[in-house]
């Protein structure tokens, strides 16, 4: 079959897996471009293993420190006549190149709130890995069922207390328009805090700690983000923000059970990319844009797998770099001080007339498409594809 991208809205329903393999391999070329990271950690599990940030936390350990992975995701997996999801080609094209490095790859695709995951996790890691030294936790969901009620929280990205108004951008027509957010109730604070915080995270450690599979000197990181004080109404003073205090304080529970045998946790404040979850919050894409045009004409824009080079090859170490609050900061390039002075003059001015002349526009446009797969140099998207691929998964 002939696939084209199907975009509606904030996402794109198709996904092309030619594509998505050269996306993959891209990455993969850069990563093999740098030196080899000294002391990578080698049993490595992620968890929202299949996408942006996770799915190069996959790519980064194997191919600069020669480690075994495991993945867990939720994806939906190809038929004969419907292409599967990204993140099962991404997936799917990574275990192939890592196997072909003689790698241990493999992947479990379910839900990863669920305990019968973590079950599922806990066994494949005792068969065939014995222990992992490195858990990173990048899940991206708008719900969760927690397993011990087995009720369904839904998040959400709104404002606490005021109104927010701000610029946006209308990714579909290309045009600056103004946002409206009322603000969150009580309940969708409680019910996003259960959903983003980070008691999930904890129970992932509390079962691998349990059923025996952490080494004992164990780093283990949860992803986040602060960004400008521009988007602070919606994201770090908003409900994402009371979920973000919620994983920091979680963060520091873990570590104070890791300690005892040499182990740590950390909390990653990563920069803005183009993901599918950021995709999704308002007034972001519009920030990332005119980010990007500035960080780009500096020399220091980084997409996921830069980012995460940098974190494995200089913050993994016996001395990471951390902030007041003990976060590891790779977001430091993106909140230099005259890069923020150009988004917020540049912020003022623009308007759906001068989109593409202040900001990168046209760049956060290819970004998503590569997303998908879509407008990758090299791929032929006018000939018939296969769209099954398969992935050695756990079950």
């Amino acid at each position: 079959m002939i696939i084209s991208p199907k975009i509606r809205g904030f996402i794109c329903t198709t996904a092309h897996p030619e594509g998505c393999e050269a996306h993959v391999r891209d990455q993969i070329d850069y990563v093999r471009s740098q030196p080899l990271i000294e002391n990578c950690p080698k049993k490595v599990l992620v968890i929202g293993s299949s996408t942006g940030y996770g799915l190069a936390s996959r790519i980064v350990p194997a191919f600069a420190g020669e480690a075994d992975t495991l993945g867990v995701f939720f994806e939906r997996p190809p038929s004969e006549n419907k292409p599967a999801s990204a993140g099962w080609y991404n997936s799917a094209a990574f275990e192939t190149a890592a196997k072909a490095e003689g790698l241990y790859a493999r992947s479990i695709n379910g839900d990863a709130y669920s305990d019968q995951i973590k079950e599922l996790t806990v066994n494949e890691i005792k068969a065939s890995m014995g222990q992992v030294d490195c858990v990173i936790y990048s899940l991206a969901s708008p719900r969760r069922t927690d397993p011990e009620d087995g009720q369904i929280y839904k998040s959400c990205l709104k404002p606490i207390g005021t109104t927010y108004t701000q610029k946006t951008v209308n990714t579909d027509k290309a045009e600056v328009e103004e946002i409206v957010i009322e603000p969150a109730t009580d309940e969708e604070i409680n019910q996003t805090v259960k959903v983003m915080g980070g008691e999930d995270w904890e129970r992932w450690i509390d079962a691998l700690s349990d059923g025996g599979v952490l080494a004992p000197s164990v780093i283990t990181a949860a992803y986040s983000y602060v960004g400008p004080e521009l988007t602070w109404s919606v994201y770090k003073d908003g409900t994402i923000g009371q979920a973000k205090i919620h994983l920091q304080e979680t963060c520091e529970r873990i570590n104070e059970k890791l300690s005892a045998s040499g182990g740590k946790a950390y909390i990653s404040v990563n920069k803005a990319v183009v993901t599918q979850a950021s995709s999704a919050i308002p007034v972001v894409p519009l920030y990332i844009s005119v980010l990007f045009k500035k960080m780009k004409e500096e020399g220091i824009h980084e997409d996921c797998i830069e980012q995460i080079r940098r974190l494995f090859g200089d913050h993994f170490t016996d001395t990471p770099s951390v902030d007041e609050s003990g976060r590891i900061r790779i977001d430091d390039w993106e909140m230099r001080d005259d890069v923020q002075k150009y988004v917020a003059e540049a912020w003022e001015q623009i308007s759906t007339d001068n989109l593409k002349d202040i900001s990168d526009f046209s760049g956060y446009q290819k970004n998503f498409m590569r997303l998908f797969g879509f407008g990758i140099e090299g791929v032929d998207y006018g000939t018939d594809t296969d769209p099954v691929r398969s992935i050695d998964l756990v079950e």
